[in-house]
């Protein structure tokens, strides 16, 4: 496919994508291998992308979804800037192409012959940038200077060189600054990693070569991704979900999407969502768009590569004040980790009816966000909890897994209890969580931490009121909670807590599909042996 007008051959294309992608790999892999935190380099929160020099995507590692739709908007704010070779750019202002403030994300310029031809991004979640509580996660902010420290794109390296005032800037206004340097030093080292591997494919192949090639790349998914669509039914499809409270209050807040399927081309449309929030569930244009994006990656082949092309056929619109488009200074904290889960589960529900086979039962629907910090920076633990994952028309859900826009894996209790004042008491799979059905939603999780020391616990967290819903006749599946000391708390809460408090959070389920009824025999008496049936 584009032979002709790229002059590169379908061997050569498929080489070139399979380089272009590993490369991105490489540098996740040199990030987490670089990183101090335990959150990049046990949980991997963290993802790393090739740009072109018109900042389209070009290749992208396998990492966090929320992360990588929106990094094109961190690369067109970069671009303002006439970067020259040798520049780094830092950013994660959420208005100036960040998604929330501790997601730190570097541009850096890749000119292997002297000559700005794309750039390397990667984009990490610092376990604390500063703001009004440890881990820089408040439940409670309203607007987002008590979210942390905010940077518009500023070159953190300049013509090779870093530039120790805004080093010594960042770090001056953060928590564990010896672990912020740490983790910032490993994405500087991801993206140097990206102009190695573009210099070698230079040698390797020509630069007229590769560059043609990422052309090609781009070309070859956008006739993948519109073939796709042009077999969805052509109509105008609506949903509505909520959100359990904003953080200031508890009262849910509506997510109303129209999405409309017309040929080779989707247009989605948040204009029924409401104004911008008070409390900080207000998400970025840019994740509201990452959500989009992934959203029809799953209901299209999930084979097509994922780039520039995968994004032309597709537009998102949201009305600017709303909360999918706030304003400064709105507080956004909440809105890239659980505003995003809802917009997935919004769109899935939308396009059921055009896609059923492909749109499951809702997953757990929330990162289940616990920190837990020293207000005096001597430690942060962040982790993002797994839950049920819904079922599928053909499969069961799956058990004690990130869903959605999440896709990190979980810190293991060896590191928890090494790295920070912290002993896990459980870590347990929620026996009957997921709903019945022909299919089975997965189980969500129950983890209790102590803290052995007085600290700030925050948590934002989704679905403890609305249970993700089942579809097809099947059974929705659990909520989850939230508890301290045993007593339920709100799904967001910011708090303080002493010496051998337990805080303990129990996940949602996956939503079942199909009728209960006619699930196999066989099947539900290996539920009760695995503790799937609370009946067993």
């Amino acid at each position: 496919m584009t032979t002709e007008t790229d002059g590169i051959d379908p061997i050569t294309l498929e080489v070139l994508r399979n380089q272009f992608e590993s490369a991105a790999e490489e540098m996740g892999q040199t990030l987490i291998r670089g990183a101090y935190s335990p959150n990049i380099k046990e949980r991997r929160d963290c993802s790393t992308a090739l740009f072109d020099a018109e900042g389209r995507m070009i290749a992208q590692a396998e990492h966090i979804p929320v992360h990588l739709g929106a990094m094109p908007e961190a690369v067109d704010a970069v671009t303002a800037f006439d970067p020259k070779p040798g520049d780094v750019f830092i950013l994660n202002d959420p208005f100036r192409g960040g998604t929330h403030l501790p997601d730190v994300t570097m541009v850096s310029t890749l000119a292997p012959d002297g000559e700005v031809v794309g750039y390397a991004v990667s984009r990490a979640h610092h376990a604390d940038v500063g703001g009004m509580t440890p881990g820089s996660m408040p439940a409670g902010a309203r607007e987002i200077y008590q979210e942390g420290l905010r940077l518009p794109p500023i070159r953190l390296v300049e013509g090779g060189e870093i530039r120790e005032d805004v080093y010594s800037l960042v770090l001056a206004n953060v928590r564990n600054p010896g672990e912020r340097k740490a983790d910032l030093r490993a994405q500087l080292a991801a993206n140097e990693r990206a102009e190695a591997r573009l210099e070698s494919l230079f040698d390797e192949h020509g630069r007229e070569t590769v560059l043609a090639g990422f052309d090609a790349v781009i070309d070859y998914s956008h006739d993948r991704i519109v073939t796709e669509i042009g077999e969805l039914p052509d109509g105008t499809y609506e949903a509505t979900d909520v959100l359990e409270g904003d953080g200031v209050t508890d009262e849910d807040v509506e997510i109303t999407v129209s999405v409309t399927v017309e040929g080779d081309s989707i247009d989605v449309d948040f204009s029924g969502t409401g104004d911008q929030l008070e409390g900080n569930l207000n998400a970025p244009m840019a994740v509201a768009k990452s959500a989009v994006y992934f959203v029809v990656r799953c209901v299209t082949d999930p084979e097509i590569p994922p780039n520039h092309g995968c994004y032309e056929p597709v537009s998102v619109e949201a009305p600017e004040g709303s909360m999918l488009n706030p304003e400064p200074p709105a507080a956004v904290v909440g809105g890239n980790v659980e505003t995003s889960q809802r917009v997935t589960d919004v769109v899935f529900t939308a396009l059921a009816t055009a896609a059923p086979d492909r749109v499951p039962a809702q997953g757990q629907g929330t990162m289940n966000n616990l920190t837990i910090g020293a207000r005096d920076g001597s430690f942060t633990y962040y982790e993002t909890i797994a839950g049920g994952f819904g079922a599928r028309a053909e499969k069961d859900g799956m058990d004690g897994v990130q869903v959605g826009m999440t896709n990190t894996l979980n810190t293991p209790v060896e590191s928890i209890e090494t790295e920070y004042p912290l002993r896990v008491e459980r870590y347990a799979f929620r026996e009957g969580s997921g709903g019945d059905g022909t299919q089975r939603g997965g189980l969500g999780l129950e983890r209790t931490v102590t803290v052995e020391t007085d600290a700030t616990v925050s948590l934002l967290t989704e679905r403890r009121r609305h249970a993700p819903r089942g579809v097809a006749g099947g059974a929705d599946g659990q909520p989850g909670e939230n508890l301290i000391d045993g007593e339920s708390v709100a799904a967001k809460t910011t708090v303080d807590v002493e010496e051998g408090t337990t805080v303990t959070v129990r996940t949602p389920g996956g939503g079942g599909h199909g009728d209960p009824d006619e699930r196999d025999p066989e099947a539900i008496e290996a539920d009760r042996a695995d503790g799937k049936c609370e009946d067993r």
